[in-house]
C-alpha cells in the first residue's frame, strides 16, 4: 500500500469514529427523553385511574346511604396511593330533580382542620339549594322527578418526577391538578 493511501485511511476511520459518537450521544439523549416521559405519563395515567376508582367508590358509598361526609372520608382514608389528605380534594354532591330542575341537596368537602389542601371548587355547583350543572346525558327522562344522583369528584395534585416531566409539566403537557368524576 502506499503511503498516501494508509493516510487517507487513518483520517476517514478518525471521522467515522467521531461521527459514530455524535450519533450516539443524540441518540442516548433523545431516548432518555422518550423514558423520562413515558415514567411520568405513566403516572399520570395510573393516577386517573385510581382516582376513577376512588370517585365510583365515593358515589357508591353515598348512594347506598352513608352520609356525603363519611363517604368523603373513607375515599380520603382509602388505601389508594394517592395521599389525598395532604395533595388532593374530595367533593360528593347529591343533585336531585325537583320538579325538572336540577338542585344540589347536599354536598360534603374532605377537608383538613376547616382547610383543603388543595384548593378546587367543584364542576357541579357551590351551595346547597343552588341549580346543578350536570352533563347532558342527564335529562329529565334519565332522573325521574324526585330522584337523586351522587356525584363523587376528586381533584389531585400531580407533580412530575423526572426532570423531563418537570419541564414539560408547566409548558405543554401534564396538567397539575387531575380531575376525576363518577355519578351513581
Amino acid at each position: 500500500m502506499s503511503r498516501l493511501y494508509r493516510s487517507m485511511r487513518t483520517k476517514l476511520t478518525a471521522n467515522y469514529r467521531g461521527q459514530a459518537m455524535v450519533e450516539f450521544a443524540m441518540g442516548v439523549t433523545l431516548m432518555l427523553i422518550i423514558m423520562c416521559a413515558c415514567i411520568d405519563f405513566g403516572r399520570a395515567l395510573n393516577d386517573v385511574q385510581v382516582m376513577a376508582d376512588l370517585t365510583r367508590q365515593g358515589s357508591n358509598l353515598a348512594s347506598r346511604g352513608t352520609t356525603l361526609n363519611e363517604a368523603a372520608a373513607a375515599v380520603v382514608s382509602g388505601a389508594s396511593g394517592l395521599d389525598l389528605a395532604n395533595h388532593g380534594n374530595v367533593i360528593i354532591t347529591s343533585v336531585t330533580n325537583e320538579n325538572n330542575v336540577f338542585k344540589i341537596s347536599g354536598q360534603d368537602s374532605s377537608t383538613t382542620d376547616g382547610l383543603t389542601k388543595l384548593a378546587a371548587t367543584s364542576k357541579i355547583g357551590s351551595s346547597v339549594g343552588a341549580t346543578a350543572t350536570l352533563p347532558a346525558a342527564y335529562t329529565t327522562s334519565t332522573l325521574q322527578n324526585g330522584q337523586t344522583v351522587y356525584i363523587t369528584e376528586v381533584f389531585f395534585a400531580f407533580s412530575a418526577l423526572t426532570p423531563i416531566g418537570a419541564l414539560t409539566n408547566s409548558a405543554v403537557s401534564f396538567p397539575s391538578t387531575l380531575y376525576n368524576a363518577a355519578y351513581f
